[in-house]
């Protein structure tokens, strides 16, 4: 018996180190660069609602930087573990007024970031993802559906 409860001891401590790294990893990215040569050029004047919308290329580009720079704090698929918003909830027509409210939201994040009481809860990508990218991004996850 005393060899199980050391075995169960040492398993406990193992599942809440693992835990503990992922908690801390959470938000640790780099941001990978995008290629969008194959999308439309959008200029210097930022869009206010996603001129992209249902664009195949857009969608796959979109998906491929959605994975390289929001899935490890959003989750795969846009399935969000519960730390992060899930991104989903822009497809919900209850949560947003409009496509247009959720596009200006959307935009508002990913340009600037998330930072409450001097903590960044999300970094901002201005500068680091082009407008293109961006809406690239959100053509994909309007293509997830609303979480159930």
């Amino acid at each position: 018996m005393k060899t199980f409860s050391t075995i169960m001891r040492s398993t406990l401590a193992a599942v809440i180190a693992l835990s503990s790294a992922q908690a801390f990893a959470h938000g640790d990215v780099t941001p990978q660069a995008v290629d969008t040569s194959a999308l439309p050029q959008l200029g210097e004047e930022w869009k206010t609602t996603n001129p992209f919308t249902g664009n195949e290329t857009a969608i796959k580009i979109g998906d491929s930087a959605y994975n390289q720079n929001c899935a490890r704090c959003h989750g795969l698929e846009v399935i969000s573990g519960g730390i992060t918003p899930d991104l989903r909830k822009l497809n919900d027509e209850n949560e947003f007024f409009s496509q247009e409210e959720a596009d200006e939201w959307f935009l508002m994040r990913i340009r600037n970031g998330a930072v409450i009481d001097g903590r960044v809860y999300m970094p901002p990508f201005e500068g680091i993802l082009s407008q293109e990218a961006m809406w690239a991004i959100k053509s994909y996850i309007e293509t997830r559906g609303t979480p159930e």
